[in-house]
């Protein structure tokens, strides 16, 4: 498996806390970004797979959206546990996390992934919390995912899951343009720091209000390919909106100095206590109404793996 791996120099978490504590406040009503120990986030709201967000912080980008332009690229297909080695991960405990594509090949139809997976004491003792967004009989359907495998792209934080020092951002009553509360955090994060790398992983809640995602469809037929241009792919996508609660997995960049074709921000999202709501998330509806909970640790070590060689035409 092609991998490169790059060593970050991130700031501490009180650092970037401060750093986003006035743009974020700037798009919202009621803002707060404090340094926290995390709670036990296998609790609800949150229903991860392992406690907390520390030890071995590491964040990886998985193929990309080249895998799905001029037509979806089939034969890339991982395994979450195979990515895990390739990402370092110890053994003897860790998680993975994050957004990417659902395993077409096992589910039976293109979806979308929100990965959350635990292990202990050997890479086969794994505890699979992942959730799938696909469109089943027309609509909207969430379901727990049967396997550990992937396909086309997977952003991916990673960490021993050990309860420690996170950075926690509530946020309530958007009053700003940026409809998205990553996109806020990411945009603040490129503001402060340039071209210097900041990279975070972590999990919010949507604990009010409605949001915006799209869900891909099973995928067109061959006489329907390839695509033309990226605005034909998103006529494809299907659009939604949801109520809250959502519980949503993130991994974004501040920057991409090496140039390695990172996805800056992908956040995927799932209802976990019996509702079809979830997919790939792009912001809120109800600015006024809208209220979040994230919790988030910076990455120490980044890998690009599997980079596709062609980039996404965007037309």
């Amino acid at each position: 498996m092609q991998t490169d791996s790059f060593s970050l120099s991130p700031p501490s978490l009180e650092e970037i806390a401060v750093s986003l504590q006035s743009p974020i406040a700037a798009n919202y009503e009621y803002a707060a970004v404090d340094v926290v120990l995390c709670p036990d986030l296998r609790k609800a709201p949150f229903y991860l797979a392992t406690e907390g967000l520390s030890g071995e912080e590491k964040i990886s980008d998985v193929g990309g959206q080249p895998n799905l332009f001029p037509e979806p690229r089939l034969d890339c297909k991982w395994n979450l546990i195979e990515l895990a080695h390739a990402m370092d991960m110890d053994p003897r405990g860790g998680c993975l996390l994050g957004a990417g594509a659902g395993p077409f090949h096992v589910i039976g139809q293109n979806c979308e992934l929100v990965p959350n997976i635990a292990w202990s004491n050997g890479f086969g003792n794994v505890a699979n919390e992942t959730r799938f967004a696909q469109i089943k009989n027309s609509k909207p359907s969430i379901e727990k995912s049967p396997s550990l495998e992937c396909a086309l792209m997977v952003n991916l934080y990673g960490s021993r899951g050990n309860q420690g020092s996170v950075i926690k951002v509530t946020a309530k009553g958007r009053r700003g343009d940026e409809k998205s509360f990553t996109e806020s955090i990411r945009k603040a994060l490129s503001h402060a720091y340039g071209d210097r790398m900041i990279s975070l992983g972590g999990v919010f809640v949507i604990k009010k209000g409605r949001t915006h995602h799209h869900i891909m469809p099973d995928f067109p037929s061959k006489e329907e390919l390839p695509w033309k241009n990226a605005k034909q792919v998103t006529d494809w996508l299907t659009f939604h909106d949801f109520e809250a609660p959502i519980v949503c997995l993130s991994v974004l960049h501040s920057a991409d100095p090496e140039k390695l074709d990172l996805r800056m921000e992908h956040t995927h999202c799932a209802s976990m206590e019996g509702e079809n709501a979830g997919g790939h998330y792009h912001g809120d509806l109800d600015g006024e109404e809208v209220e979040y909970e994230g919790y988030f640790n910076v990455a120490k070590t980044l890998y690009r793996i599997q980079r596709p060689a062609v980039t996404l035409e965007r037309k």
